[in-house]
């Protein structure tokens, strides 16, 4: 039996056929020309505008992370410089096809040289670029395969688009061959329940339909599987049934409880997450109020999207995020993109030093809509490095009429500064995603990185330490949660809560696996579980040894 390796980012054992993306839409050729620049612009024009169109209903049917993906990716199909450049080719008698490949490459090339989160655009580029042609072209816009029977989808990697509208009743598990762990791939596929495995190299060269077996908890694929294979995916099959629903109780063996809560996007997000049992919100992405769009939204139109969300959660804690733009989530009226080293830019927080009132707005609207129901409103910063930022942010809220300001730590002098900063303000989050990758200087898109990009570094579970540590300072106990992907892995979850962290935010979907694994551990099992991971030299090892003192996770198939 062949094998590939790869890293695990979604649990779940299944054996299926493989399906691979299609192939991508071919290159228009170089001489291709127009007889009529008026009327490829206005075909260009009209392409552009279909294609928008398109990714937006996708958005307005998807939930979460993928409508905050798609939404960003319909406006790269209307992107200024990208349709600019391609119109000044037309001009000159190239043909539209030709026009938009010429100027996507451009784009793409210059996004690659910025580097950082910015570079991550390059796949959305070169996606909507493939788009834009098929429609000029008359063809299928390209993306997931069609079947009328459910398989493995493997790809070298996916675009957001395409990640985002994939359908659980028809793909099994996702294979890549690029990615990381915290990719938009990675995000999705968990969100999904998909298992799924990233940064498999060679898994192109797997022929078409052949059958193979995937574990996305150890992160490998099987070809041509047997009947140890199909047990462990009939034992997967039984146990996921038996994890289904969460009882609405996050809590350890001996009682100590850790309220389970739910990263969304808006309230349909929300409305799902309390029909899967979340005790509360511990991340509201606050970004859904704001992309595809050119201008700041009105205060009535946040006050009732924020309304959707604290109605979904009456009496319960919902945990706001104030707007992250910037970096992989650009804003036309409030950040700017040519910034050399965005991921080190001005996003989250800092936008309010280029770009001031626009948090003070929001903050307010989201007071509106705190006084109008009945959820305990509580309100986070993202990007937040020093004690005076903190302490800023807190007299914003107090002026707003918010009571409860805390902040996200994203950032190492955030964690190493955690007792100052918690002087400021009553809570803080852990966003594992950005930590992970500030922590490591390792960019999370990137397959190549992905063992650095890895929430078990010990370096990570270091960080979470010292904040924890500074959250405790005499005179000032302050709460500590995590609303990053770190969360949801039941076994890491164990390990958070041995070093202190007193809530974990999820994707609902993960609620019930980390409920179950919670239940079966007493505090004092997790304190040590804690220490077992926190002597590990490397990120590996950790995880096996954790793994190792939690034989509920095979049983249940995590």
């Amino acid at each position: 039996m062949s094998n590939f390796a790869g890293v695990g980012v979604s649990p779940g054992r299944v054996i299926g056929p493989v399906r691979h993306m299609a192939e991508a839409v071919g290159e228009p050729p170089a001489d291709e020309r127009n007889d009529s620049p008026e009327a490829a612009s206005a075909s260009l024009a009209a392409a552009s505008k279909a294609v928008q169109e398109e990714l937006k209903r996708r958005a307005e049917a998807a939930t979460g992370d993928a409508r905050a993906v798609l939404q960003a990716t319909s406006l790269m199909a209307a992107d200024p410089m990208l349709l600019k450049s391609a119109k000044k080719l037309i001009a000159k008698g190239v043909s539209a096809e030709r026009a938009v490949w010429e100027a996507g490459a451009s784009v793409a090339e210059m996004l690659h040289n910025l580097g950082g989160y910015m570079a991550e655009r390059t796949a959305d580029v070169l996606d909507v670029r493939s788009r834009l042609v098929a429609e000029l072209r008359g063809l299928p816009a390209p993306g997931i395969p069609s079947s009328t029977t459910p398989f493995v989808l493997v790809a070298e990697d996916l675009a957001p688009a395409d990640t985002a509208t994939l359908d659980p009743a028809m793909v099994l598990a996702l294979v890549t061959s690029g990615g990381g762990p915290q990719s938009h791939t990675a995000i999705i596929a968990r969100a999904l329940g998909l298992p799924a495995v990233v940064a498999a190299s060679g898994v192109e060269g797997i022929e078409e339909d052949a059958s193979v077996f995937v574990d996305g908890a150890a992160g490998t694929i099987a070809l041509d599987p047997g009947a140890a294979e199909e047990a462990a995916a009939a034992e997967y099959r039984a146990a996921a049934e038996a994890l289904t629903v969460f009882d609405g109780v996050g809590i350890t063996a001996d009682g100590h409880e850790v309220p389970l809560l739910a990263n969304v996007g808006g309230a349909k997000d929300a409305v799902t997450a309390a029909e899967a049992g979340a005790q509360g919100v511990g991340l509201l992405r606050t970004e859904f109020c704001f992309l595809g769009r050119d201008t700041e939204p009105t205060a009535e139109e946040q006050v009732e999207a924020y309304r959707g969300v604290f109605d979904a959660f009456p009496g319960k804690k919902v945990v706001v995020r104030t707007l992250d733009a910037g970096a992989d989530k650009p804003l036309p009226f409030l950040t700017d993109t040519t910034e050399p080293n965005p991921a080190l830019g001005v996003r989250g927080y800092r936008t309010d030093l280029t770009s001031p009132g626009v948090l003070a707005r929001q903050l307010t609207a989201i007071a509106d809509a705190a006084a109008q129901a009945t959820a305990d409103v509580w309100v986070m910063a993202p990007m937040i490095s020093t004690a005076e930022e903190a302490a800023d942010f807190a007299a914003l809220c107090a002026t707003a009429g918010l009571r409860t300001p805390g902040v996200m730590v994203e950032v190492p002098s955030a964690a190493l500064t955690a007792e100052a900063i918690l002087t400021e303000v009553s809570f803080a989050s852990l966003g594992t995603n950005d930590l992970t990758q500030y922590t490591m200087a390792a960019d999370r898109q990137l397959g190549s990185l992905a063992a650095l990009n890895n929430s078990w570094q010990p370096a990570l579970l270091r960080m979470v330490r010292l904040t924890v540590e500074g959250s405790l300072a005499e005179g000032h106990a302050k709460p500590v949660g995590i609303c990053g992907e770190a969360a949801a892995d039941p076994a890491l979850a164990v390990v958070l809560v041995g070093l202190g962290v007193s809530t974990l935010s999820m994707t609902p979907r993960a609620l019930a696996g980390v409920g179950a694994v919670l239940n079966s551990v007493t505090r004092a099992d997790a304190e040590r579980i804690a220490g077992v991971a926190l002597a590990a030299p490397t990120a590996a090892e950790a995880r096996a040894r954790t793994r190792a003192e939690l034989p509920v996770l095979e049983q249940l198939g995590l």
